[in-house]
């Protein structure tokens, strides 16, 4: 299997020359493989911790949880970007503070709009087991076409969250991002649809991983990637309801 096969794209936090590094770590003998049950069963660990904090955060919300978690968390996730061996204390950083963050933003979501937090779980959960049953089944194959069409348009949607972030501070809105109706619905049908095929990448880089012999420690970053995607799902079905609610 050629490197580029295994290497060629992933969620936005796994990138190229970081599972390089680790390709080259695995190929040391005496050391614990990464395994698909292992990554599973770490993503399950990340995902009560991220529970258990979200809903303290839905609980008592706050500015300091929701940006405080935001920018905490996206600091885990640089930080395991750049040394994967951090993993195993990252990862459960990255869920406890990005749960904050969930729990505050989705307070406010629910306080506007009754009901709408059971809608998006159970919205982000329906995706999930969708493309999981996709990926499993053969129906969607992660080609390095597919790989390379998905980071495309991951890093597209990025620099334009970027820009509309830098171009906030000076009061000036990108059109239709943040609005109702039906272009503004449209665009957030797609960046939903690509944030769900971005799950097909992380159960690719599960199987991947396996395949290469990748160190233990992969387990947690592996399961941190599939987190980071979830919550981007998770936030974007809560905006695009929120839409529908306004209309």
């Amino acid at each position: 299997m050629s490197r580029r096969k295994i290497f060629g794209g992933n969620n936005p936090m796994l990138k190229e020359s970081t599972l390089e590094r680790n390709f080259n770590d695995a190929s040391y003998t005496g050391i614990e493989r990464m395994t698909v049950a292992g990554a599973v069963n770490k993503s399950v660990i990340l995902t009560g911790i991220l529970m258990l904090t979200a809903f303290y955060g839905f609980t008592n919300p706050s500015p300091l949880f929701m940006w405080g978690g935001a920018i905490g968390g996206l600091i885990a996730v640089l930080v395991a970007s750049f040394k994967p061996t951090t993993s195993p204390i990252a990862a459960p950083i990255y869920a406890a503070l990005e749960g904050l963050f969930v729990g505050s933003i989705s307070a406010i979501y629910a306080a506007a709009y009754g009901g709408i937090i059971v809608q998006a779980v159970s919205g982000t959960i329906c995706v999930l087991a969708s493309m999981l049953i996709l990926y499993k089944s053969g129906t969607i194959k992660v080609t390095d076409k597919l790989r390379s069409g998905i980071m495309m348009a991951t890093g597209a949607i990025a620099l334009v969250y970027m820009l509309s972030w830098i171009m906030g501070m000076f009061g000036i809105n990108i059109p239709y991002l943040h609005q109702g109706g039906a272009i503004g619905i449209g665009i957030s049908v797609v960046i939903i649809g690509v944030a769900a095929m971005n799950l097909l990448l992380d159960f690719d880089f599960f199987e991947k991983g396996e395949e290469a012999g990748m160190p233990s420690y992969m387990e947690w970053f592996a399961g941190m990637g599939l987190l980071v995607t979830l919550v981007w799902l998770y936030i974007e079905i809560l905006r695009l309801l929120s839409m529908l609610g306004r209309d």
